[in-house]
C-alpha cells in the first residue's frame, strides 16, 4: 500500500504521549461509561451528537471506511483522534478483536480527562 493513500484522510498529527492519553480514557470509559464501538455504530453516534470523542484507526483498509468520520465529526463539533492501530484501539476498549472507529458516548470517571483532552486536540488542529 502507499503511504499516502494510506494517512489521506488524515488532517492532524498526534503526539504519542496524548495517543496514551486517549487511550487511557477510552479504557475507563470502556469501563465505566459507554462506547460505541465500529464505524456504523460511530457515525450515528456523531450524527445524534451523543458521541464526545471519536478514536480513529490509522490502519483501516481501505481508507474509505473512516475517510467520513473526520469530516462529520467536524461539522457536528465533535472531537476526534487518530490511533496507530485498530487492534490497539480494539483492545483499550476492552474488545478481543481490532475496531476501526470508537466513540465515548458517555465518560463514566473519565468526565474530567476527557474534558482536558478535548482542549489538547483543539490546539492540536489550530
Amino acid at each position: 500500500m502507499v503511504p499516502e493513500v494510506k494517512n489521506m484522510f488524515k488532517k492532524f498529527d498526534i503526539p504519542e504521549e496524548i495517543v496514551k492519553e486517549s487511550l487511557k480514557i477510552l479504557e475507563s470509559s470502556a469501563k465505566t461509561g459507554k462506547i460505541r464501538k465500529g464505524t456504523n455504530e460511530v457515525t450515528k453516534a456523531i450524527e445524534r451528537k451523543t458521541a464526545f470523542l471519536v478514536y480513529i484507526a490509522e490502519d483501516v483498509n481501505p481508507p474509505e471506511i473512516v475517510m467520513h468520520l473526520p469530516l462529520l465529526s467536524e461539522e457536528n463539533k465533535i472531537s476526534y483522534t487518530f490511533v496507530p492501530t485498530k487492534d490497539e484501539l480494539g483492545k483499550a476498549a476492552g474488545l478481543k478483536v481490532g475496531s476501526a472507529a470508537i466513540a465515548i458516548v458517555d465518560a463514566g470517571e473519565s468526565k474530567q480527562s476527557l474534558k482536558g483532552l478535548n482542549s489538547k486536540l483543539a490546539e492540536l488542529k489550530k
